[in-house]
């Protein structure tokens, strides 16, 4: 009996599928007009369409693979209701991703090891201001504690949205790989959480341009799509459902994603009480050297201790 398609790849493929549907009811409550907001504090919003697009990613990941360990941004009553309309229950498979040549390393996955960890909409706060070209879905599938496969999608892309994948070890799909700039440095940051340490700590880099954008899976955009050489915030912030989709999918296209001392983030199910990226998030493209760029950073924080 011929062995069907690796589970990674059905997991993509799945990630994919749903990632679309997930983009459409965006879409429709933004048509509709009203947001639905709740202020989580912090600074941290929430809008119908996170609801809404996280009851549909999580439903259907639950009805296709039981086992699999699924964490999301959203807790509160409404989000974790997976009494969804028969419509938003995907069970479709990309079949482009069916047909990927899956990694030896990780054929022989099985769903206990998985974890996914979904933001059904990242960069809320952009949401609500009307800022949509921000927004992505993020959707990040871990063996162990290791991104190996995620999906970015941008629900406002031409008005139809897209998804952009990677599978590390395999390859990215969806876009258009492109090499940032050659003549000057470009950094990416954040556009909501920013302050005058950060400023500072990204002054100290001597960027030729600074661009602050944003959502972490929008901000990874720019280095993949050539636009910045790299994303640069060197505070706590970021959670692990921020990083997953976007770290997997900058490996696959050959760039890194890490915190301030060069260490990769662990996305292991024990994570799910404690999200938070404590050490920042420092990512770089595929041509941009993340060692030395490392190196960088850590003469940056020795001048900075030195000077406090």
């Amino acid at each position: 009996m011929a062995q069907g398609p690796a589970l990674v790849c059905r997991l993509l493929a799945s990630s994919v599928s749903v990632a679309h549907k997930a983009g459409k009811i965006i879409r429709d409550v933004m048509q509709k007009g009203d947001l639905g907001i709740i202020d989580k504090g912090e600074n941290d919003l929430q809008t119908e369409a996170d609801r809404s697009a996280q009851r549909c990613i999580v439903a259907s990941f639950k009805n296709l693979y039981p086992n699999v360990n699924i964490v999301a941004e959203e807790v509160d009553k409404i989000s974790q209701n997976l009494d969804v309309p028969a419509d938003w229950l995907i069970t479709d498979l990309d079949p482009k991703i069916l047909d990927l040549e899956c990694p030896k390393s990780l054929l022989d996955v099985t769903e206990d090891q998985v974890t996914i960890w979904v933001d059904p909409l990242d960069g809320t706060s952009e949401f609500t201001k009307g800022l949509i070209d921000h927004v992505t879905i993020l959707i990040g599938v871990c063996v162990n504690d290791e991104a190996v496969a995620g999906v970015i999608y941008q629900p406002f892309w031409q008005n139809r949205g897209r998804a952009l994948w990677g599978l590390v070890g395999s390859g990215v799909g969806g876009f258009e790989l492109k090499e940032p700039p050659l003549t000057k440095k470009v950094y990416v940051t954040s556009r909501s959480h920013y302050d005058k340490a950060i400023e500072t700590f990204i002054d100290g880099l001597k960027p030729c341009e600074v661009i602050r954008v944003g959502g972490a899976g929008n901000k990874v955009l720019y280095i993949l799509e050539g636009k910045a050489h790299a994303y640069v915030y060197p505070s706590a912030g970021c959670k692990r459902w921020d990083t997953a989709a976007p770290e997997a999918v900058l490996r696959a296209a050959g760039g890194e994603l890490t915190d301030v001392h060069g260490n990769k983030y662990s996305y292991s199910k024990d994570n799910e009480k404690d999200p938070l990226n404590k050490y920042g998030v420092f990512a770089t493209a595929p041509s941009y050297n993340h060692t030395e760029f490392m190196k960088l950073i850590s003469k940056i924080q020795s001048k900075n201790v030195k000077n406090d």
